[in-house]
């Protein structure tokens, strides 16, 4: 008697090429994340080198990070119309092709203009993925979207902290021009690896689903908190850097500085991510994390060279959380998908276009004073703004148009 061992193993046919297909589309999404970033974290590092060779002012070299975080918010407000004309594949396909033509063109365009004209390019790429990403992780991976969420903002906040930590040795060895423009290449293989991982889902191209609440007080209060929370990012990515090289750091140095606190950001992120559901009051975690901001930007002012590395944490620790939960708070005021897509395009979008300003606003602060230490006292005022905005946000409310 003989039997056929083989048969307790057999399959379901197509299944490994299935797992396999998922699992170069999750290595797509990721390396989408990581190249998110760079275009943006690679500057601060260099804004010396750059300034010395181009010119640039301080107010145009704020418009580096201005001009792409205004092209996101613009995105975020038209996502669903952009899926609509697009679809979804088509269109992240298209975002990162951009992204990666905007940081080839760094190498030859290098003066104020070229570099003020390749974030706007370059914003318009990562507008296009952040806006249309999502929508693909939800509808292809509805049982797994929290997680592969959670894969993709890593893979931002990664790409950020490697931009930043690698900006002054690879510069020192190519030039400040070939490193920027060498970010191009990862952005060329994630825009390979998209068009082969998504080569088997059926694009989308949607109808205009629930309106923007634009009628409801809380939406706009909601737009608000994001906004000032995310210029806490958005400035502290763009100047950094250059603050710590006026105290005397080297470019590597604040560059390491910049690096340590993205990850941090990371850390933080996945930390709140897997404690939120202990919390339905979610005014004591906000609280929590916006003190260490403000704690954060203290060190900033008081003693910045002292206490950098405790600046570092605190200010990774509260501005790595306040992303994720501003969004969940968001989300807590709304029941359906529709409502709850409209909510967060409408956040995201004022949100990012009001975070766009903090940077240009630093610039003219540095520009009249030489000096940032005024730019962390007006984010400082902010923080204290969203302390008084955090306490009203009580479990249970709902959107009201």
């Amino acid at each position: 008697m003989s039997t056929d061992s083989s048969s307790a193993t057999v399959t379901p046919a197509g299944a490994a090429p299935h797992a396999a297909s998922t699992a170069l589309l999750v290595a797509a999404i990721i390396l989408l994340g990581l190249n998110l970033r760079p275009i943006l974290a690679a500057i601060g590092p260099l804004l010396d080198s750059i300034q010395a060779a181009t010119g640039i002012s301080s107010a145009d070299a704020g418009l580096l990070t201005t001009v792409p975080v205004f092209a996101m918010g613009l995105c975020a407000l038209a996502g669903a119309q952009l899926q609509k004309r697009l679809g979804v594949v088509r269109g992240i396909g298209l975002g990162i092709a951009i992204i990666s033509l905007a940081c080839a063109l760094r190498w030859p365009l290098h003066d104020s203009a070229g570099l003020i004209a390749t974030a706007a390019l370059g914003g318009l790429g990562i507008a296009l993925v952040q806006a249309l990403l999502p929508a693909f992780i939800k509808r292809h991976f509805p049982e797994r979207a929290g997680q592969l969420m959670g894969f993709y903002t890593t893979g931002i906040m990664g790409g950020a902290a490697i931009a930043a930590a690698s900006a002054s040795p690879l510069a020192q060895a190519l030039g400040w021009q070939v490193l920027l423009a060498l970010w191009a290449l990862p952005a060329v293989a994630a825009a390979l690896l998209w068009r082969r991982a998504s080569a088997s889902r059926i694009d989308v191209s949607s109808g205009v689903g629930a309106s923007l609440p634009v009628k409801a007080p809380r939406a706009w209060l909601l737009m608000v908190f994001f906004g000032i929370g995310t210029g806490a990012y958005t400035l502290v990515l763009a100047w950094l850097p250059p603050f710590y090289t006026e105290l005397g750091w080297s470019a590597a140095e604040s560059g390491l500085l910049l690096g340590g606190l993205t990850l941090v950001e990371v850390l933080a992120g996945l930390v709140v991510s897997s404690i939120i559901n202990r919390f339905p009051d979610r005014r004591i975690l906000l609280l929590t994390v916006l003190l260490s901001v403000l704690a954060g930007l203290a060190c900033l002012i008081l003693a910045p060279a002292q206490l950098a590395i405790p600046a570092m944490v605190l200010l990774g620790i509260g501005i790595g959380s306040l992303f994720p939960l501003s969004l969940i708070v968001s989300m807590d005021h709304v029941r359906d998908p529709a409502s709850a897509g409209a909510l967060l395009g409408f956040v995201q979008g004022g949100g990012y276009m009001l975070a766009s300003a903090m940077p240009f606003i630093a610039g003219l602060i540095r520009e009249h004073s030489s000096s940032l230490a005024q730019a962390w006292m007006v984010m400082a005022a902010g923080v204290l703004i969203l302390l008084v905005i955090a306490l009203r946000f009580r479990p249970g409310a709902r959107l009201v148009s």
